[in-house]
């Protein structure tokens, strides 16, 4: 199996996709497949390196990663290039709105695996680029891809991308799974203080000053607030200098990127975690925050949390600022509703796990060698 993805989870700006991707390799290369990842360098890491018996081949930047796979694609094809050795039965070409067009050089064997729509978030990239990426995401992959299998990890990017012309008879939903929490940051106690956690990649389309001016206008009200930003981005100054104008400075701690343990830890201290991002496809650290019994604040527009947060039964989910204040200000307040909340996603939190998703992937790959297309959650 070839894996195609312009990030791995080692990338200083990886986030959920890109474990989706690394996580699930894992374990299909521990039943025996031997998978290979195509992705693009970065400072610091190996041309190549095997990480959870996952081969890991680092060509390009982040945007000749795409022009680099393609040749090395076509080359191996050949018989020569970096990629001479694999013999893919399927690739895995993710779109992270663009896609790698592996369609063109190994057929109806590549799976277009597509987290979530970009629509929203084109407008970062410039007028020109946002134009150029979203034509290329919303009209010319969809027609390249016609008859092609599709994987998405939530029913609202399935839904989107029906909406772009794919057939929803090729559009597989395979959820995410989920990383244990150490067992011991499980039972740690709460922080005596009102605290929220915000778990997420810091760049525009996660929205984060949302969060920075909630608490801007609840401080007033709960004056021990604090909130705990997780997470690294090349937005970290924007937002420090957003809480600097607000005046909560000493009410926020950004951590920047943390290891695991750290991570759970500082979930396992909050009471109430918010991700109020404008586009998501499944949003892993909801799952990672309910495993503290940690309720999640999101909103509904944005698509995926639709399906990761059961509204009113593992969290909220809210349509503007005002609401998002509005339910966070409840939910620090109310105890008895942030456990009921907090509980209910706990349990729910055990029902996703790499291996169930692996599996999930495994029969959708299975079918695509058998010349045959799934649909639906799996």
């Amino acid at each position: 199996m070839l894996l195609l993805c312009w990030r791995d989870v080692g990338h200083p700006q990886g986030g959920g996709s890109e474990t989706y991707l690394q996580r699930i390799g894992a374990q299909l290369a521990a039943s025996g497949v031997d998978v290979t990842l195509r992705t693009a360098r970065y400072r610091g890491a190996p041309r190549r390196e095997v990480v959870d018996s996952v081969t890991i081949d680092r060509v390009g930047g982040p945007y000749t990663v795409y022009v680099f796979a393609m040749f090395a694609m076509i080359a191996a094809r050949l018989g020569f290039g970096p990629l001479r050795h694999v013999r893919p039965d399927v690739v895995i070409d993710t779109q992270n709105g663009i896609p790698f067009l592996a369609r063109l050089v190994f057929g109806r064997r590549a799976v277009v695996l597509v987290h979530h729509c970009h629509r929203e978030q084109w407008p970062v990239a410039g007028p020109v680029l946002s134009r150029v990426g979203w034509f290329v995401e919303s009209r010319l992959s969809p027609r390249v891809h016609r008859g092609s299998q599709y994987v998405t990890v939530s029913l609202p990017s399935a839904r989107d991308l029906t909406d772009l012309g794919v057939d929803h008879a090729a559009v597989a939903v395979v959820r995410n799974g989920v990383d244990l929490a150490p067992a011991d940051t499980l039972t740690a106690p709460r922080s005596a203080t009102p605290t929220v956690a915000v778990l997420s990649r810091l760049v525009p389309h996660k929205q984060i000053e949302d969060v920075l001016d909630a608490v801007a206008r609840l401080l007033p009200e709960i004056p021990d607030l604090r909130l705990e930003v997780l997470g690294g981005g090349w937005w970290d100054d924007k937002l420090v200098a957003h809480a600097d104008r607000l005046g909560i400075t000493g009410a926020v701690t950004f951590h920047g990127h943390v290891d695991e343990r750290t991570k759970h830890e500082v979930l396992q201290r909050c009471w109430v975690h918010v991700l109020p991002s404008r586009k998501e496809g499944w949003a892993l650290a909801v799952i990672e925050a309910a495993q503290h019994a940690v309720p999640t604040v999101g909103y509904r527009s944005s698509g995926g949390l639709t399906d990761s947060i059961v509204d009113g039964v593992t969290g909220v989910l809210v349509d503007d600022l005002d609401d998002l204040v509005a339910s966070l200000d409840q939910l620090l307040g109310d105890h008895v509703q942030r456990e009921q909340l907090g509980l209910k996603a706990q349990v729910r939190s055990g029902e996703f796990s790499w291996r169930l998703s692996a599996d999930a992937m495994r029969t959708v790959l299975d079918a695509v060698v058998d010349g045959r297309r799934v649909s639906g959650l799996v």
